[in-house]
Formats: structure tokens, C-alpha cells, sequence
């Protein structure tokens, strides 16, 4: 008996292992290739305006963006300094077939967060997310648009903390760059 039960589990598995190397491997949705536009090595030089979270200031910093998990996924690290000191954020975007968007997940060295989604019509990307900063959620709108050439962009973010009253939050210049030579 115990035979006859590892002779049909072996069947079996076998069969699955050989029906699943003959299905073709999962490719991305078209629409993903959205997201190339932007993969690479970015500089990025902007203001924060007085508001909400602070006084505002100049930052600066650089961008690396990717497309991981088999190009089903692209994700940006990046490294900067604000008014406040360094800043890290870790960004993931990946496109929903079923809303037909993009969902974007962004997390800060503080331990902040931003959850929203993202539209892309030409050369415009426009995000719409909540963020979680220090137990209180705030509501932005922001709003990229990449340069025709695809090496220079601007974005421009606005705030709310009822989703009624906006205020401008920064403005960032964006550039295509080589990385730095690691040392």
C-alpha cells in the first residue's frame, strides 16, 4: 500500500513538473514599459516649502531606479540631504491590470510611509497618495513630467491635511546622470 501511494505521488508530481516546464513563463503587462522612462541614475536638486511638516528648505541627492522581479516590479533608492539632515526612501511601483494604474508603496528612513497610486499619460506622471508622517496622515498630489528627451523632468507636490485645502509642499528638477564612481 505505502508503495502503491509513493508510486502515484511520484506520478503525479512528475506530470505537474512536466505540464508547468511547457507553460510559457509570465511576462509583464505592456503598460509596465511605462516605467523604463525613468530607469537609471538620477540627480535631483529642489525646495521644500514652510508647511505642515517643518520650515521647508533646499535638498538635494541622487536617485537609482530598476526594474526587478522579472520586470514585473521597478523600484528607486533614494539617498539625499534636506534641511532636517539625510533622507532615505525606498520606492516600489508595480501596475494593477484590474484598476488599470499603478501602485506605488514608499517608505522612509524615519519610518514614514506613502501608499497611493500612479497614472502615467505621456510624459506626465501624476501620483495620488496618503502619508503617514508621526501618527498624523496627509493627503499629496504630485505631479512629474519627464522632459521629451527623457534626460531632465520637473515635480511639483502639493499637501493637505483634510483633502479640502492644498498647499504647495516642493519643487524638484530632476537629471539623468551617470553614477558616481564608487571609491
Amino acid at each position: 500500500m505505502k508503495r502503491t501511494i509513493a508510486l502515484l505521488f511520484l506520478f503525479v508530481f512528475s506530470f505537474a513538473t512536466a505540464m508547468q516546464a511547457q507553460a510559457p513563463a509570465p511576462k509583464p503587462d505592456p503598460e509596465v514599459k511605462k516605467l523604463h522612462a525613468v530607469v537609471g541614475h538620477w540627480t535631483f536638486d529642489g525646495e521644500q516649502k514652510p508647511g505642515p511638516l517643518g520650515p521647508g528648505g533646499k535638498f538635494a541627492g541622487e536617485d537609482n531606479c530598476r526594474m526587478i522581479l522579472g520586470g514585473f516590479f521597478f523600484q528607486c533608492q533614494f539617498a539625499g540631504k534636506v534641511a532636517e539632515g539625510e533622507m532615505r526612501l525606498l520606492e516600489i511601483d508595480g501596475y494593477d491590470p484590474v484598476n488599470k494604474n499603478f501602485s506605488t508603496e514608499m517608505f522612509f528612513g524615519d519610518g514614514s510611509r506613502i501608499s497611493g497610486v500612479l497614472t502615467i499619460s505621456g510624459n506626465t506622471w501624476t501620483y495620488e497618495e496618503k502619508w503617514g508622517v508621526a501618527g498624523k496622515q496627509y493627503q499629496v498630489k504630485d505631479s512629474f513630467v519627464l522632459a521629451p528627451d527623457l534626460t531632465t523632468g520637473t515635480d511639483k507636490v502639493e499637501i493637505s491635511s483634510d483633502g479640502t485645502t492644498w498647499a504647495p509642499f516642493s519643487e524638484t528638477k530632476w537629471t539623468k546622470a551617470k553614477p558616481a564612481e564608487k571609491k
